[in-house]
């Protein structure tokens, strides 16, 4: 009788489970792992989600110097990484909430108080930024944000701004037009990243 039950409970639990075949978690009942599945011409597809396993090739290195040069790469990244997340979140809120604002005037106001906030709580750590660093970043946010950070302050703050900054960041070797070439020369960077998400780094 109590295995008649957990059939049957495994039966409504295929019946109301998603159509597709996405994941699900896993119920428990009496110390029984119960999967949501499916059953599908005859055969039950049980509904697991797999973590995502990210695997390269092992690294080989023709110098001491190309292994230093990668080992500073995994540390500016481990450093800068945060900061792009942190841009990655607070772009998106604001989009969302500049495109609720009727008036230039309500903008112009936002963006002040937005960069003015920014402001107060980073620029103390961003300072301290190496010039690599630096680049790492704006390679990094144009990753995570879809937009260059040239874009970014085009969008927000106009194509003065935009330009002025560009000026600033040429002075230093950098430049704000930079993209992210995930196939490209940031091959390595975009694995690394990867480790980093999944905490192999």
């Amino acid at each position: 009788m109590k295995h008649f039950f957990y059939s049957l409970l495994v039966i409504v639990v295929f019946v109301f489970s998603h159509n597709g075949l996405s994941a699900q978690k896993t119920i428990v009942i009496d110390g029984y792992k119960v999967h949501p599945a499916r059953v599908v011409q005859g055969d039950t597809l049980p509904n697991i989600l797999i973590q995502q396993v990210v695997v390269f090739p092992e690294r080989k290195f023709s110098s001491k110097r190309d292994y230093r040069r990668y080992r500073r790469l995994v540390h500016n990244l481990k450093v800068v990484y945060p900061y792009a997340q942190i841009a990655k979140y607070k772009i998106s809120e604001m989009d969302a909430h500049y495109r609720t604002l009727k008036t230039d005037k309500e903008r112009k106001e936002y963006v002040k108080q937005v960069e003015k906030e920014l402001r107060a709580e980073f620029e103390d750590q961003l300072v301290k930024l190496t010039i690599s660093q630096g680049k790492l970043l704006i390679k990094l946010i144009d990753r995570e944000v879809g937009r260059t950070t040239y874009g970014v302050i085009r969008d927000l703050k106009g194509g003065v701004s935009a330009v002025f900054w560009q000026a600033i960041a040429r002075l230093f070797g950098s430049n704000l037009k930079t993209e992210f070439e995930a196939m490209g020369e940031d091959k390595l960077l975009n694995e690394l990243i990867m480790l980093h998400e999944h905490g192999l780094l």
